[in-house]
């Protein structure tokens, strides 16, 4: 097992080169990613990255389980508002582009079909359970959790870095985000509706 650093100053070099090599991995992704320009930029060495993290392969899971972590953490699901949850995951990849192209490098290098990690249940369960019982209280149309999930978080990245037509930037106007806020929560709210799809809102 990679140690942990046990100092201050080992914390402090550790967390640089999380910082360096998620910038390094979302800019360049897995093979092309560079250690010598991930120790250079946190001001370390190969030395002391290899005993925090084992090698570069290794450095990328922390990195990638992290930014797992914290999308999840950061904008929880609400199943009885999807089109608010929508909404904030828009917000979230406009304030950190780098979780989205860790993982479609992810997709693209290693898991091209199926769930994106194999641990897909430890972030996945609480988000479907939370749907299955918004369905069963008929707040949410029918259909399989999973797919309503799959759906909603696709329609959140419509603008996102993975976008095959525009990518968002925090750099825009506001009301440009704000239309296209209200495009989203309006288009998530039809979608997941029961009944008719084009059903005024409650």
């Amino acid at each position: 097992m990679p140690e942990q650093p046990q100092t201050s100053r080992g914390a402090a070099t550790y967390r640089r080169i999380l910082e360096a090599a998620t910038e390094e991995f979302a800019q360049h992704g897995i093979a092309g990613a560079r250690v010598d320009r991930i120790v250079t930029a946190a001001r370390t060495n190969k030395a002391q990255l290899y005993a925090y993290f084992g090698d570069k392969e290794r450095l990328f899971d922390a990195i990638f389980l992290t930014s797992l972590e914290r999308i999840t953490n950061v904008v929880p699901i609400d199943a009885d508002d999807l089109p608010d949850w929508a909404v904030r995951l828009y917000d979230e990849y406009l304030r950190r582009p780098d979780l989205i192209r860790l993982a479609t490098w992810t997709r693209l290098e290693r898991r091209p079909a199926g769930h994106l990690v194999e641990t897909h249940q430890h972030y996945d369960d609480r988000k479907l359970t939370a749907i299955a019982e918004a369905q069963d209280a008929g707040r949410v149309r029918a259909g399989d959790p999973f797919d309503i999930m799959a759906m909603v978080i696709a329609m959140s990245m419509a603008w996102s870095p993975v976008s095959n037509v525009y990518a968002a930037s925090s750099q825009e106007p506001d009301d440009v985000h704000d239309q296209r806020r209200a495009l989203l929560r309006d288009c998530v709210r039809r979608a997941t509706a029961t009944g008719r799809g084009d059903a005024s809102p409650a």
